[in-house]
């Protein structure tokens, strides 16, 4: 969170299975419309947080398969863990407040009693949440008789059922919902409650952040019966609460328009977005380049000379790029090599998206920005940490020169003399 340099404009606290990532979108379409969105007019004042219900094993696994961003904060394993940054630092003082009325070993002794619950994987089981699969038709019935026999050995616990398979049980305190609270109250004791906060979700472990006072709310289009039931029962006719009629990360940008909470068309969705829409930033500058330059390898736009003259203009003619072999070469000798390879990943998957873009004026007109770089070619993902300085351009001041690029690869994301990666 070190880019707010007060309240966030907008936090958005989304789930992930089937809101903000769609399985059933092999392509990843709207997750990639998402992430242009928020890196060209988000990441630099707003709060990006993940509330899922995936335990940080299967989360860390899901971000190795799906172009998902990095997250300022992360809610997993349903409510009951809380980290921060990209490094996943745990907020301690959370875990001990759910050690109220809490004993994983009286639930597990006592579930184990119930032959209908099958425990999950042991992933799964973390300190402050058991986990079960459990039949549709017997899952009321279950509730009701653990819910008592907890009780009888004091404990107060919460019992959730989701995606009509799913039972967790948590402190009472714990869920996605208490998460968010918590949350939202450091925020304001440090001064920095956002403006607007946006939660998102399609099943019943959901419900909860629907009910944390002032938010809006978007249930994606694909919501799941539990859900739409709880909203039809609970919350009908809130006016800040809608069901989108687009999927996934497409109804998340839905109801950013829907609340008007800020910019909702993505850069992808923008034809020639290169020529026809305003650089408003250098993160924005970023993003605009490398969805130009994955168009450009799959031939998505035109192999014009205003292509070209595009690419030219934004390469600083005596500029110099760092490979991330380390091999450095001038970006004239860059920039033809990109003009070489017009279509070469057409008909083929291919992907690039930039993530944790950062800005900070180096001097009048000057700017170093910093990102990760990702890329998708068929089932091999890479990733290069990069910075790149720029300058406005004398005659036209809104307009960037890349002088500078320097990247390396992340941590099991490259290999260091792989030549085939182009920038």
């Amino acid at each position: 969170m070190d880019q707010l340099d007060g309240s966030a404009n907008l936090m958005i606290v989304s789930d992930l299975d089937y809101t903000m990532v769609d399985h059933d979108d092999p392509e990843n379409l709207a997750l990639l419309r998402f992430d242009a969105l928020w890196e060209a007019y988000y990441r630099h004042n707003s709060l990006l947080v993940f509330s899922t219900g995936r335990s940080p094993t299967i989360y860390r696994e899901l971000r190795k398969q799906k172009p998902l961003l990095t997250p300022d904060i992360s809610i997993m394993s349903v409510g009951t863990e809380i980290t921060y940054g990209e490094s996943m630092v745990p907020d301690d003082s959370w875990e001990h407040y759910l050690n109220h009325k809490w004993n994983q070993d009286i639930v597990l002794e006592e579930t184990a009693k119930f032959p209908e619950l099958v425990l999950q994987s042991e992933t799964e089981q973390r300190p402050h949440k058991v986990s079960f699969y459990l039949d549709k038709t017997k899952a009321s019935k279950v509730m009701q008789a653990l819910s008592r026999c907890l009780e009888k050995h004091g404990l107060d616990v919460k019992i959730i059922y989701s995606n009509s398979i799913a039972l967790d049980i948590l402190p009472q305190a714990a869920g996605k919902g208490k998460a968010l609270e918590f949350l939202l109250g450091k925020l304001k004791a440090d001064g920095l409650r956002p403006l607007n906060t946006l939660v998102c979700g399609d099943s019943g472990n959901d419900a909860e952040l629907f009910t944390v006072p002032g938010v809006y709310g978007v249930m994606v289009s694909n919501a799941q019966e539990e859900l739409l039931q709880w909203y039809a029962e609970n919350a009908a006719g809130s006016p800040k609460i809608i069901h989108a009629t687009e999927r996934c990360a497409d109804g998340i940008i839905q109801a950013i328009d829907r609340f008007s909470l800020g910019p909702n068309v993505s850069p992808r969705d923008i034809r020639d977005s290169m020529f026809n829409g305003k650089v408003l930033r250098p993160c924005h500058e970023v993003v605009m380049f490398y969805l130009f330059y994955e168009k450009w390898r799959r031939a998505e736009v035109e192999n014009s000379e205003q292509c070209v003259q595009y690419l030219r203009s934004i390469m600083h003619s005596t500029g110099n790029f760092v490979h991330p072999s380390g091999v450095d070469q001038p970006m004239h000798q860059l920039t033809d090599t990109i003009l070489n390879l017009f279509g070469d990943k057409k008909g083929v998957e291919f992907r690039v998206w930039v993530d944790r873009t950062s800005t900070a004026m180096v001097s009048p007109g000057s700017w170093q920005v910093k990102f990760n770089k990702w890329e998708l070619s068929g089932n091999e993902i890479r990733c290069c940490s990069t910075k790149v300085l720029m300058n406005s351009k004398i005659d036209a001041p809104d307009q960037f020169s890349w002088v500078h690029i320097h990247q390396t690869w992340v941590d099991c994301y490259g290999e260091k003399d792989d030549m085939s990666w182009v920038i």
